[in-house]
């Protein structure tokens, strides 16, 4: 900042009284008891382009007009804005017999300042300002370098115009910072604890500064929500984003932010510590960082300058594609300067200028490469030239039998082929030269596209799926009759045959049973298996019908579940046994589910009285069996229950009256003993005689 000479001895004497220290050094107010000293205007021009290793004037012109003062003890030149330690440096170039300079390369600042620290008159100054050179020793540096010019001491910030001064006071609490901060001003600006919003300000304030300090921020009031408690931003989030680091412990106790010593973290970076800090080390607070400008009802200054430097480098291009042979405009846009553009990344010609060249007729893709003016670095850019693909071969139309999978196969010059289900579809079914779809059901034309890069023809090739029905066939169970030979008859529309004996005729004959099939073949050539399951059946013969009064059971060798027995020769079941309600003479008949054969048996039933009463009232006077002279043999014989014979007759007398010896026997239970044909069929049991 502007410094001023007092004419009157006395306001020296007074000024001289009253300090406030700048960076360790001490620098005079610029108001005392009411006198009012008019601030310096200082303007720069110069918004260049630096090339690297090259040495620069920070300034193309410079001004400083003052109506109160000729001259100021010093002037301070910062790199504001892009500033690395090592690589960076300003000096004063030519001869300037007044002026000694001094650069701290932790701020980035050169100092001119007069000998003895003798006030040097303003024309000096411009004339060495003028002369002040920018120099960076790297072979590839990159950004932008802002320079601020003050004649105070502060730090000024081009970006927001705003001022930064150090103040060291080891030991000062947070809280009494604060109140420090708020007590001083700089040319009518009202200071505050620095509040860091961008990462310009974060490098300049931080890893800057001249040494670790308060700042703003606290989360006093709610852990862990960090916010600016001081200037324009009070009551703002304090954010992280624009810090090289920022990693608070977040403890109770631990409520302010500062910026950390040299040698602790990133430089520059910011930790938390309780409002009085550690006693000693690198946490004890060595000072505070005070930001002047932005506040309300502020003077508006023009005591700094700022100039700027700009390295050329590529910072965009836009690479271009085309199908087929074709002419492309690749574009390139530099910081600073003219683009210059070659065909090789090192060497070569310039073969064009400017942010944009248009290639020549192009067949496969290209790399050009862009140079920014005073640059050796060259950033390639592709001009993406692709083949329009055609498919050169595709599997021919497929068929499918009823439903299923299907691999179809597609070859292009180029590129990938697409699959889709449809001629016009967006969405892919697949991509390559072969692709499996699963469970085709229908008939359906699958399209192949070849596209390389986004490069088509436009045509899609087609492979026509055609989907036909498979025979219709139902498996069938048979059954072959003993000694009988069988037809199977396979017989469908249209069709072929292959019988597992390798005949072709539909049917076939067969005279054993076993497991018989056929391949059926319609027109589409589609197959289907039909498999017979043969089964024989057994013939059989009656043995004979047991006939016990009512119940009659068939006999057969060898009995079959399959077998089915009748005794009507109409309603057959699958017992052999009956229930006859009359007498009389009846045929057995066997024969099985297929009706093989048949064999038959007659028999007879005899209904024998449970009782009869020989009362003389004509009905039941005599034990009488009805239909007995269907066997003219038979003999029936009568006893007591003591086992006596009581009587004894055969099939033509008129049955027994109950008597013995012409004597009525008394009511009871007596036994009878049927002989069928001498010998050949006994039935026992026994009736009531009533009286």
């Amino acid at each position: 900042m502007y410094f001023f000479m007092f004419k009157n001895i006395l306001l020296s004497i007074l000024l001289s009284l009253i300090p406030f220290v700048f960076f360790g050094q001490q620098q005079a107010i610029s108001t005392v008891k009411g006198v009012l000293d008019v601030p310096p205007t200082i303007t720069a021009t110069g918004h260049q382009m630096y090339c690297p290793q090259t040495h620069l004037n920070i300034v193309t012109d410079v001004q400083i007009t003052d109506p109160d003062n000729t001259g100021a003890p010093a002037v301070y030149i910062q790199i504001t804005n892009g500033y690395v330690n090592g690589q960076d440096i300003l000096t004063l170039n030519g001869t300037h017999p007044n002026i000694l300079t001094q650069w701290n390369a932790t701020e980035g600042k050169l100092k001119l300042y007069g000998i003895g620290n003798a006030e040097v008159l303003y024309t000096d100054f411009i004339s060495a300002l003028k002369d002040v050179i920018f120099y960076n020793s790297s072979t590839n540096p990159s950004g932008i370098r802002d320079f601020s010019i003050t004649i105070g001491l502060a730090n000024y910030l081009p970006s927001n115009g705003h001022y930064y001064v150090y103040y060291p006071q080891v030991g000062i609490s947070w809280t009494d910072a604060k109140i420090a901060a708020e007590g001083t001003t700089y040319y009518g600006l009202q200071g505050y604890l620095a509040t860091i919003t961008s990462s310009d300000e974060a490098q300049l304030a931080g890893a800057q500064a001249a040494g670790a300090g308060w700042i703003g921020g606290s989360d006093a009031s709610t852990e862990g929500i960090w916010k600016w408690m001081t200037g324009p931003e009070v009551g703002n989030n304090f954010t992280y984003t624009y810090w090289n680091t920022g990693e608070p412990n977040n403890q109770n106790d631990e409520d302010y932010a500062h910026v950390t010593a040299p040698g602790i973290g990133i430089l520059g970076s910011w930790n938390d510590l309780k409002n009085a800090g550690d006693p000693s080390g690198d946490y004890q607070p060595k000072g505070y960082i005070v930001e002047f400008g932005g506040m309300p009802n502020d003077p508006i200054l023009q005591i700094a300058a700022s100039s700027r430097m700009v390295i050329p480098e590529i910072n965009a291009t836009v690479s271009v594609s085309a199908c087929g042979q074709s002419s492309v405009t690749l574009e390139a846009t530099a910081s600073i300067g003219i683009i210059y553009w070659y065909d090789s990344p090192t060497g070569g010609t310039i073969i064009g200028s400017g942010n944009t060249f248009t290639t020549p007729t192009l067949s496969t893709p290209t790399t050009y490469y862009a140079q920014a003016e005073c640059n050796k670095s060259r950033v390639p850019i592709t001009a993406d030239v692709h083949l329009i693909p055609t498919i050169d071969a595709i599997d021919a139309d497929q068929s499918l039998c009823g439903q299923g999978n299907v691999t179809l196969h597609a070859h292009s010059n180029d590129g990938i082929i697409y699959w889709y289900d449809a001629a016009n579809a967006t969405n892919t079914i697949g991509t390559g030269d072969s692709i499996t779809i699963n469970n085709v059901t229908e008939t359906t034309i699958f399209y192949a596209e070849a596209i390389n890069s986004g490069c088509t023809n436009g045509n899609r090739s087609s492979i026509n799926v055609n989907v036909y029905p498979l025979p219709e066939v139902n498996d069938e169970k048979v059954v072959l009759c003993e000694n009988k030979p069988m037809i199977l008859d396979a017989e469908t529309s249209g069709c072929t045959y292959l019988w597992n004996d390798h005949s072709t005729n539909a049917t076939l004959e067969i005279f054993i049973p076993g497991n018989y099939f056929v391949e059926i073949t319609n027109q589409h050539g589609c197959s289907q298996t039909k498999h017979f399951q043969v089964i024989s059946h057994l013939n059989s013969e009656i043995v004979n019908v047991d006939v016990n009064n009512s119940d009659v059971q068939i006999n057969v060798k060898i009995p079959q579940d399959y077998y089915l027995y009748s005794i009507d020769g109409n309603v057959y079941q699958n017992s052999p046994i009956f229930t006859v309600l009359e007498g009389g003479q009846y045929t057995a008949y066997v024969t099985d589910t297929e009706h093989c054969f048949i064999a038959t048996a007659p028999f007879f039933v005899l209904k024998i009285p449970n009782y009869f009463t020989p009362n003389g009232d004509g009905f039941h006077d005599t034990f009488e069996i009805r239909d007995l002279n269907l066997y003219a043999n038979a003999s029936i014989r009568i006893f007591n229950r003591f086992g006596k014979l009581l009587a004894q007759y055969n099939a033509s007398d008129t049955g027994w009256d109950g008597t013995y010896l012409g004597n009525p026997l008394p009511a009871s239970d007596y036994w009878y003993v049927v002989e069928l044909n001498s010998g050949e069929k006994i039935i026992k049991g026994h009736f009531t005689l009533k009286r």
